[in-house]
């Protein structure tokens, strides 16, 4: 005789009083999924992310949930189960969900649910739910007028040269943009103060 063991379902307490004070539409969907999340994926660990309820699987996150004031959204994680939607006609945005859902007649029937849930699971194992990589892009010539500027700057120069390509691609974007020659000459005076300096383009919004 084989005894199954069913693992006790982790669960957070802040999704509780999430879906308590959701609007009243959404509560018995927010709870119906839950208890599907959890059948499907016994595994399952709740957190709280974006003042959102997520579903966590082995440290990754494998589905979420949201709701708003006259929808509610369920959401997989990874360019795999996107495909995997879309294939289906689910997916149409490129974000992962599963449309607009005010009704639990309007989500997929519960097996459909629970084989979404699975298949993020095991594209979790096959290390499939992780967006891959993109190319780092191609270093951008400096202008001639920039490298002019750089090099009456040993100061601008020496920092130039430590910025990295990203940092440097922000300058040479900025500059070349300028529609106006008075305002390209503004902005490549402005850049190497700034970069004599040490200060990255957007220095004033982000710690970079």
């Amino acid at each position: 005789m084989v005894t199954v063991r069913f693992m006790p379902a982790k669960k957070d307490p802040r999704i509780d009083a999430y879906i308590a004070e959701a609007a009243p539409f959404a509560r018995p969907i927010l709870q119906h999924l839950r208890k599907l999340i959890h059948q499907a994926c016994p595994e399952t660990e709740e957190a709280m992310k974006w003042s959102n309820p997520f579903f966590m699987y082995q440290g990754k996150i494998l589905c979420f949930t949201a709701a708003f004031k006259g929808h509610l959204a369920l959401g997989f994680w990874g360019p795999a189960m996107k495909k995997l939607l879309e294939a289906d006609g689910h997916e149409k945005d490129g974000r992962g969900l599963l449309g607009k859902i005010t009704s639990l007649q309007d989500l997929p029937p519960d097996k459909v649910l629970i084989r979404y849930i699975q298949a993020a699971r095991k594209f979790h194992d096959a290390g499939l739910s992780v967006q891959p990589k993109s190319r780092p892009k191609p270093a951008l010539p400096v202008p001639a007028d920039l490298a002019a500027a750089l090099k009456r700057s040993s100061k601008a120069a020496a920092a130039w040269a430590d910025f990295s390509p990203s940092c440097r691609r922000e300058y040479i974007e900025w500059i070349t943009e300028a529609k106006r020659p008075e305002t390209r000459e503004t902005r490549l005076l402005t850049t190497i103060e700034w970069v004599a300096e040490g200060k990255k383009r957007n220095w004033k919004y982000e710690n970079c």
